[in-house]
């Protein structure tokens, strides 16, 4: 079992990127995805989760309205479409899978991928 984040990379506030996560090993659909995120010096954050069922779909309140979570099952990758980036967004991003009772929680994870640097930096 493998996830492997990537996308990241230095972009200026309000610009967008997108971090794809590629699963191995398991079909992406058996397994809630989370994205996390740990910036330099402070606590991991759950950012957002899909569910595995029926692709429901949770944010942080710090990113909701700016970022989108999607899964596309016959790629077996999950992506995080972030919109209007802020500097407050740098941080490493990592996706995680399982089957969380509480969908931002990191510790409700089994799998974890490497993770991929943002810079939002004018």
């Amino acid at each position: 079992v493998q996830l492997q984040a990537y996308g990241g990379g230095l972009v200026q506030p309000g610009g967008s990127l997108r971090l794809s996560c590629a699963i191995s090993g398991f079909t992406s659909g058996a397994h809630a995805i989370g994205w996390f995120r740990q910036a330099p010096g402070k606590e991991r954050e759950g950012v957002s989760y899909i569910s595995s069922s029926d692709g429901t779909t949770l944010y942080s309140n710090s990113v909701k309205g700016r970022f989108t979570i999607s899964r596309d099952k016959a790629k077996n990758t999950v992506y995080l479409q972030m919109n209007s980036l802020e500097p407050e967004d740098t941080a490493v991003y990592y996706c995680a899978a399982g089957w969380p009772s509480i969908p931002l929680i990191g510790s409700e994870y089994d799998y974890w991928g490497k993770g991929t640097l943002v810079t939002v930096s004018s």
